[in-house]
Parts: C-alpha cells; sequence; structure tokens
C-alpha cells in the first residue's frame, strides 16, 4: 500500500494528474520488473497457453510489455481510465516491437472491461481493486470478463516497502514503520471518501469465491534490492519519500516532518540522496482464481 502506486492527491483521489505521474510510475514498474517476471513465470505454470491476457489499470504499460515479453503467443489488451497512459503504453509496445499484438482499451473500471474484444484467459488486476467503491462487484465484474477455464490474478496487500534501517542516526528511530501507520489511516479514508464507499474485509480467497471463482493459489513475490543501490533504485526511494511527505503531511509528528525534510535535501549528507544505507525491499502477494464454469 504504498502511495508511490497510489498515486493520489492528499484530498480527493479522483483529482490525481495521472499523466503528470507517468515517469515515476514507469520508473518504479521498470524497477520492480525483477519481481514482475517471478509472479509471470509462476503464472505461466497456472495459465500455460492464455490466447488474451488483459493488464486492468495497466498505467504507461511497463507490466503489459512484460506480459507480452513472458508469453510470446498470447495478445495483450491494456486498460486503463487515463488515455494519456496508454499512448505511452502503446509507444512502449511499439518500441519493444510488440505492436502487432497489443490493444488498449481506455475508460473507468470495471465497466471499460465491457469492451474487451474477447473474453480473457488471464486477467491481471494490480492495485486497481482497491480504487473502486465496490470492491465485491469489481470481482464480480472482473470475473465476468473471463474466458471459461480463465484465471484472475488480483495483486493486492503485501507488505509495505522498507528504504531505510530502523534507527538512521538522525530523529527518531523506527520513522519508517510510523509512515506506515498514518498511510493505513490515510488509506482508510481514501477507501471511505469513495463515492458509494463499501467496507469489505480483505479476505480475498472468500471474496475472490464469492464471486464464484475458484481461488487456485497465492504467492508472495520479493524485491530485494540491498545496500548500495543503483541510481535508479535510489530515484525511486526519493520519489516515493517525496509522495509521502507530501500527501502525508498534516499526519506526521513534527519531528518525523523534519526527518524527512533532511532525508529529501540533497544539500544535506544524511539525506537519501548521498545515505550509503539505502536499499528496496517490497514484497507483493498475487492470488489467483479460475472461472470454473
Amino acid at each position: 500500500m504504498t502511495m508511490a502506486h497510489h498515486h493520489h492527491d492528499h484530498d480527493d483521489h479522483t483529482d490525481i494528474d495521472w499523466a503528470v505521474m507517468a515517469p515515476l510510475l514507469e520508473a518504479q514498474a521498470e524497477l520492480f520488473t525483477p519481481l514482475y517476471e517471478s509472479a509471470m513465470a509462476w503464472l505461466a505454470r497456472e495459465v500455460p497457453e492464455p490466447g488474451l491476457i488483459v493488464d486492468s489499470g495497466s498505467g504507461p504499460g511497463v507490466v503489459s510489455c512484460l506480459f507480452a515479453e513472458a508469453f510470446p503467443s498470447a495478445r495483450i489488451v491494456a486498460v486503463d481510465g487515463s488515455e494519456p497512459l496508454l499512448e505511452r503504453a502503446r509507444a512502449r509496445a511499439e518500441r519493444l516491437g510488440l505492436a502487432d499484438r497489443f490493444g488498449t482499451v481506455a475508460g473507468e473500471l470495471p465497466e471499460a472491461l465491457d469492451d474487451l474484444p474477447y473474453p480473457a484467459d488471464l486477467l491481471w488486476a494490480s492495485n486497481s481493486l482497491h480504487h473502486l467503491a465496490d470492491q465485491r462487484a469489481g470481482l464480480a465484474a472482473f470475473a465476468g470478463r473471463l474466458a471459461p477455464g480463465g484465471t484472475l490474478a488480483l495483486l493486492e496487500g503485501g507488505l509495505p516497502a522498507r528504504f531505510l534501517p530502523r534507527d538512521i542516526g538522525i530523529g527518531r528511530p523506527g520513522l519508517q514503520a510510523r509512515i506506515d501507520a498514518v498511510e493505513a489511516e490515510w488509506f482508510a479514508r481514501m477507501r471511505a471518501s469513495l463515492p458509494g464507499a463499501v467496507t469489505e474485509a480483505e479476505d480475498w480467497p472468500t471474496l475472490l469465491s464469492a464471486a464464484g471463482l475458484k481461488h487456485t493459489g497465492t504467492r508472495s513475490f520479493l524485491l530485494d534490492l540491498p545496500a548500495p543501490v543503483s541510481d535508479r533504485a535510489r530515484a525511486y526511494v526519493v520519489a516515493s519519500l517525496s509522495r509521502l511527505r507530501e500527501a502525508l503531511e498534516e499526519d506526521l509528528d513534527r519531528e518525523d516532518r523534519a526527518t524527512l525534510d533532511r532525508l529529501l535535501d540533497p544539500q544535506d549528507e544524511a539525506s537519501v540522496h548521498h545515505r550509503s544505507d539505502v536499499f528496496v525491499l517490497k514484497v507483493h502477494t498475487v492470488y489467483t482464481a479460475v472461472r470454473t464454469a
């Protein structure tokens, strides 16, 4: 549940300018490529020869293109609410020589899935379900777009990212754990502010069964980039902490705000721009379920 992939405005998540977020979304997905590739290798065993793979809430299409590479005989459709992000997805597919089996559908989820050319053999929904006011109805809509025997792969939950040791030598130890706590509160407010929001216990296997699917597997995937990190990983940490600093402005106490300010100040030797102890550790969990009828 990190802000870097939530890309929400603090007050109203509908005001996010996704196109402005595009470079950050792309950089993050590129950095997470090893994790996505492990997940796809696992999915390839669950879903051997999918004809159509749908990336629901695809954003700029980094993961959509990884699917196209991992499943060379599949057609890929990227579905997203933002046309500018889909433009980037199409340009990426073109650059990678994948355009002949790559399509896009623009529109709000889950309604946009009604515009798919035919049912999906594999529908990937990565951190998109929790943006829907009624997650149960959203899952039912996802299930309804699957071919018989088709698989829904739902990426939700996992573990919050860690970038720094507990004691970083400035401020009070345990900064990231406290950020997680206020981010959880922020996430609850974001959910509650969605028009028509329905509160749902996040028991995904049970919800998948309620959508008429047979839960077939749960697997977690680790991104482990130890210190010293690459410039790309460091830039991702800077961007993530900057987003958190903006979004959680009012929620953090003064001392933690001051620590974050130092961590984000390129002039400060103690900043994440310069520290030797910066790392990236993140877990994503994927649930799979099959449409049996």
